[in-house]
């Protein structure tokens, strides 16, 4: 089964910032993904957001594309996972 890379890119003291982390986290349940965070104070953290068009934090990338910045909207992550997937939902399950 195919994993969805998501990387966050974060700021200190951002609430936003720890709200999707929380929501990916929550979604890696039933979504297979394979998620870092990379803070927008590194210049490794800058060159990514300017080279993929995140203004501001969080800035949600999956597979090296952005998919969101700002407040993280469950709906719209969702959907990507989805979109990424096949178009399946994909539910993970301990056997």
């Amino acid at each position: 089964m195919r994993t969805v890379k998501v990387v966050v890119l974060t700021q200190e003291n951002c609430a936003f910032c720890h709200s999707a982390q929380i929501l990916l986290k929550a979604l890696s349940a039933e979504y297979p993904i394979e998620m870092s965070t990379l803070s927008l104070d590194t210049r490794e953290g800058q060159e990514l957001a300017l080279k993929s068009g995140i203004l501001f934090a969080p800035g949600i990338l999956m597979d090296g594309e952005a998919v969101c910045y700002g407040r993280p909207s469950e709906k719209k992550i969702r959907k990507e996972f989805e979109h990424r997937l096949g178009g399946e939902e994909v539910k993970n399950t301990a056997l």
